[in-house]
């Protein structure tokens, strides 16, 4: 990666949780980030007191959306070096309530959105050298029941993860990722459990990781822009687990 000029970056999901955690950090260590959500607020909370976090609002589902993030960070900074796929959505159900209106959703946030924005930007990652990191789940890893077919996503996403990058070695482009485990979120009210379910579930999560606490999204954020970092030039197809010793406990 070409360092002579501060790096670009886009962060999808960055309005909240990992996401806003990583955009600030990139932005702490002098970058250009634009930081991409669905919602205009939480990016400018996001952004707040950073001039170097650019909000750009738009729905990483939608039609077209992978080339208009890409052509707004050409146009407004002239490269892009790191992109991070972050944005997810963590509905689901046991199976037997599994449906369209759920299982769509899933596939075009988790799946389909990664694989089309990260097609756009290949090209300038190849100018560029860059790299890309996808965010998954140690989820993905073990059986977690009512949940699976989120699971499911983020497992395909750290398949793509091991495929891009010795797709993408040749072009000089790196592709890694990192694995959350159960970390202290906004992501938890969106999984459709009701406030009993979702504790219930956080407690079990809690009895399961060595250090007896969630993880913080700043500590997801440092695994992100260290994977990123010039100095990880050897790192590709990686999946790195931020999860406390959850995955080998």
């Amino acid at each position: 990666m070409d360092t002579t000029t501060s790096t670009r970056v886009v962060v999808t999901g960055a309005g909240t949780g990992i996401g806003r955690a990583a955009a600030r950090a990139f932005a702490g260590q002098g970058a250009t980030v634009v930081a991409v959500g669905r919602r205009e607020e939480p990016l400018r909370e996001t952004a707040g007191g950073r001039p170097g976090i650019h909000p750009f609002a738009a729905d990483v589902t939608a039609e077209g959306a992978a080339e208009e993030i890409v052509k707004v960070v050409l146009d407004a900074h002239g490269r892009l070096d790191v992109l991070v796929n972050n944005a997810g959505i963590a509905t689901g159900g046991p199976l037997g309530t599994l449906d369209r209106s759920v299982i769509t959703p899933l596939l075009e946030t988790n799946l389909v959105a990664p694989v089309l924005l990260t097609q756009a930007a290949v090209p300038a990652l190849r100018e560029s050298g860059g790299v890309v990191v996808n965010v998954s789940t140690t989820v993905g890893q073990r059986g977690w029941p009512a949940n699976c077919f989120y699971q499911a996503t983020k497992s395909a996403l750290e398949t793509l993860t091991r495929c891009w990058a010795v797709e993408l070695a040749p072009a000089g482009v790196r592709v890694v990722a990192v694995a959350p485990g159960p970390i202290d979120t906004p992501i938890g009210p969106h999984t459709g459990l009701s406030p009993e379910e979702s504790e219930a579930v956080r407690a079990w999560q809690l009895a399961h990781v060595p250090p007896g606490r969630l993880g913080r999204p700043e500590e997801v954020a440092w695994a992100i822009t260290a994977l990123a970092a010039p100095d990880a030039a050897f790192l590709t197809g990686t999946v790195l687990p931020v999860d406390g010793g959850a995955l080998v406990a």
